[in-house]
């Protein structure tokens, strides 16, 4: 593994064995105090981050490394108009490794072909997360003692929300699992999710309206807010904010086996009562972020010693065609204007945008 665009660029065999570095980092800090001495990290972040950016900065930090960072794309070059594929190519000359977060959908898959070094998606846009997932999965390992056999409830923002995108297809490759989709109408999981992770795998799962309804029956509770910044209209936004706002009365219709965890920044949806309810993982969850990303990264340094540009980041049907376009204004190829337009064919002949894999239509 060169670079980490999807969570399921891991194997679950990875996940495992970073999951067990992390564990032996928690355990024993002073061992890994030097690990990456000498080696350099680039956070690129083009949009607003707190946790992930922090996360990954310290986690270098505490393994011995340097960081250098771009906090906002009004920071950078972006601002003077400069693309992905440039600014990635100059800053991979600069680092050993680089973590990029960018609103645009797809921009990972960019950077990493004109990367020299290994690239870690922080996020693109509503499309995925994988670093969160992982500090996901090691909450879910450490409260629940592993993966299988668990009813796992996502609320809220399911449309855009990239860390319900990337749990989704990493928890849908274990035995048992089975999913309740609490959304309201407008912000439903999308096709490709529901197609590529769920239903093709034919994991049993529910949709449904009400938190209330459900919240008795699941093992895990993944709550998210509604995400102002992925809507195109302040009203729709208004409407939908409070849709689901876990409180103490809620609390009390749970197992008293369920745990909540929540990516964060939290708005208003879990309400500050609930925080000291055992229950309650999601300030525990930030934690191992730091340790999941800290054991990535000495993965990554480990394994990749490779100074080639990465052109096998799309599967291999992928094909350039201007007789099709992508039909998601969120697309990265919808605002850098020279990337070629690339796109793959399913198992029934709909094609979609290799970028971020929503379907396409002719022109």
């Amino acid at each position: 593994m060169k670079n980490l665009l999807n969570i399921l660029d891991l194997s679950e065999k990875e996940i495992e064995e970073l999951i067990a570095t992390a564990e032996d980092i928690d355990a024993n800090p002073d061992k890994y105090r030097d690990a990456c001495k000498h080696k350099i990290l680039a956070t690129l972040f083009f949009e607003p981050s707190t946790r992930t950016r922090l996360s990954f900065e310290t986690a270098m930090l505490s393994l011995g490394g340097g960081v250098v960072s771009v906090a906002g794309a009004n920071t950078s070059s972006a601002a003077k108009g400069e693309s992905v594929a440039d600014t990635v190519e100059v800053v991979s000359g600069y680092v050993d490794i680089i973590a990029m977060r960018h609103p645009k959908e797809g921009a990972p898959y960019v950077a990493v072909r004109h990367s020299s070094v290994p690239v870690i998606n922080a996020g693109d846009g509503g499309h995925y997360h994988p670093t969160q997932t992982l500090a996901d999965m090691l909450t879910i390992y450490r409260e629940k003692g592993g993966f299988e056999n668990l009813k796992i409830g996502f609320c809220g923002d399911l449309k855009y929300g990239r860390t319900v995108h990337s749990l989704i297809s990493a928890m849908s490759r274990y035995k048992g699992v089975e999913f309740v989709l609490i959304s309201p109408e407008e912000l439903k999981l999308p096709s490709f999710v529901k197609r590529d992770y769920i239903e093709e795998k034919g994991i049993s799962y529910i949709e449904s309206e009400s938190l209330e309804d459900n919240i008795g029956s699941l093992d895990v509770l993944y709550m998210t807010r509604i995400q102002k910044e992925r809507f195109g209209s302040e009203e729709e936004y208004e409407r939908l904010k409070d849709s689901y706002i876990l409180t103490e009365e809620k609390m009390r219709l749970a197992g008293k086996e369920t745990i909540v965890l929540h990516p964060l920044p939290r708005v208003n949806e879990i309400s500050v009562k609930v925080d000291d309810d055992p229950r309650a993982c999601y300030f525990r969850q930030t934690v191992n972020g730091k340790l999941m990303r800290m054991a990535l990264i000495l993965k990554m340094l480990e394994k990749n010693k490779s100074s080639e540009k990465n052109d096998g980041a799309f599967q291999e049907n992928t094909f350039v065609s201007d007789k099709y376009d992508c039909t998601n204004p969120h697309c990265i190829c919808e605002c850098e204007q020279e990337l070629s337009r690339l796109f793959y064919k399913d198992k029934t002949g709909k094609v979609f945008c290799a970028y971020c894999e929503h379907e396409a239509s002719e022109k």
